[in-house]
């Protein structure tokens, strides 16, 4: 499995529950819907798979891996085997398309000649290969999101999590970017959706997650 959650509970300091009892696992390659109303801790539930935030009570497992157990350096390089699309795109706004795209692997020592090509090939597999020297201001909010799609799978990760990714575009922008996730998801990689649009997840046959006020309501079953 690529991720495990084991009874895993969740609370902000004196506040309610953010999550209660959550038992889950996700196997490697599968493609999932979490879903649910707003304030239900989809994005919670995001949070403690790339260790933004640590459980309260329970354990959450990555690739194999305690998330509240680490050892010293061990996150950085989990991480890099992990895509995120965060809700709000969190694209740097002085950097190029190309280059928010390429940050990952900038980061991680790879040279300019040994990744253009490569970024510049990605975003033309995510509709923006006439826009890879623009900046996030002159993007629109369908370009924007296809600009952080392209950096969270820049890597190749085996695991993708997005958050509400359909929320801030269009509906022939969201079906757009379901068919590239769902792409992404026939070479190999694992995707785990947060949403609250039924009627896109509706357009997919993958299975949902459902949370309502911290608690899952349905669960995968089928093995790794």
């Amino acid at each position: 499995m690529l991720v495990t959650f084991d009874h895993v509970h969740l609370r902000y300091g004196q506040s309610r529950p953010v999550l209660t009892d959550i038992n889950l696992a996700i196997p490697e390659g599968s493609f999932h819907f979490l879903t649910g109303p707003s304030g239900a801790g989809k994005s919670s539930l995001l949070r403690l798979i790339y260790r933004a935030d640590k459980p309260t009570e329970g354990r959450v497992t990555l690739f194999g891996e305690d998330l509240s157990a680490l050892k010293h350096g061990t996150l950085p390089v989990l991480r890099r085997r992990l895509g995120v699309v965060f809700q709000d795109f969190r694209l740097i706004p002085h950097l190029t398309a190309l280059e928010n795209a390429a940050l990952p692997l900038r980061l991680a020592g790879m040279k300019e000649d040994q990744t253009r090509q490569y970024v510049i090939e990605l975003l033309h597999w995510v509709g923006l290969g006439g826009r890879i020297d623009a900046l996030p201001s002159a993007l629109s909010g369908g370009e924007q999101q296809c600009v952080a799609i392209a950096r969270a799978i820049v890597n190749k990760p085996r695991l993708l999590l997005a958050d509400e990714p359909t929320g801030n575009v269009d509906d022939e922008s969201a079906l757009k970017l379901l068919h590239l996730f769902n792409e992404l998801n026939k070479m190999g990689t694992a995707v785990l959706i947060a949403t609250h649009q039924k009627a896109l997840v509706e357009r997919l046959s993958h299975p949902a997650l459902h949370l309502k006020q911290g608690h899952l309501l349905s669960t995968l079953t089928e093995a790794a």
